[in-house]
């Protein structure tokens, strides 16, 4: 088992960002509340669905908090019926855009300025949103540094023989955290450079290990290549 040490975190951060270079997420964002639709939206779905629906509701003009809020729940199921699970889909935007109107007047700039972790803690409150989404739009809408842990990321830290205490998502977080200092841009990047990763090279089905960059911090890889 290899530790998450900071040196050991460290280096696999300095090895991807010198192989792949700044990956500049979210995804095509324009604004902080693209990324709080995206977030919603990407649980359960591949990210080129998610465009999709981001697409349809800027055509409607429909991707605001004034008018997600307006707008009836069936109205807005259609227009992001690309991402998948569209009326629930919907609720969940319906509740996130309620909870700002009601909580902050609609003015989702006051509520993401907030310090982080009590932002992390009343997205928690809001219905449809779970930890990982929270963690998406504390640190990629609030610029916040709270870590985002996915099957990505977890994918890779057991190939690499990184365990967390337990399955919980807050155990694997918590390596991060505890491990790195609290800086949003390296945050940003580290996971946005993670999801690469495991999308080109630590696949699920077919790893191209001898493509690695951490190929001598993997025993999964080496053993794999060994094999070969």
């Amino acid at each position: 088992m290899t530790r998450a040490t900071p040196e050991f975190l460290m280096q696999v951060y300095d090895r991807l960002f010198d192989a792949y270079g700044p990956q500049g997420w979210w995804p095509g964002a324009e604004s902080p509340i693209e990324v709080c639709v995206g977030a919603i939206l990407t649980q359960s779905a591949a990210w080129t669905n998610v465009e999709k629906a981001l697409a349809r509701l800027k055509e409607a003009g429909a991707l605001s908090l004034e008018a997600i809020h307006a707008m009836s729940q069936e109205e807005l199921a259609e227009l992001v019926h690309a991402s998948g699970y569209f009326n629930v889909k919907a609720r969940k935007l319906k509740a996130f855009a309620q909870h700002v109107h009601e909580r902050h007047g609609g003015d989702l700039d006051a509520m993401l300025a907030q310090p982080w972790e009590a932002l992390r803690a009343e997205l928690l409150g809001v219905y449809g949103i779970g930890e990982e989404t929270a963690d998406d739009i504390v640190l990629y809408a609030a610029g916040a540094p709270s870590f985002v842990m996915d099957a990505y990321t977890r994918r890779i830290l057991s190939r690499l023989g990184v365990e967390a205490a337990d399955e919980r998502y807050e155990s694997y977080r918590r390596l991060f955290m505890d491990a790195l200092p609290p800086d949003a841009r390296m945050f940003n990047e580290y996971h946005a450079l993670l999801d690469k990763l495991a999308k080109d090279v630590c696949r699920k089905r077919g790893p191209r290990c001898g493509e690695c960059p951490l190929l001598d911090l993997c025993p999964t890889g080496l053993g794999e290549v060994e094999a070969d």
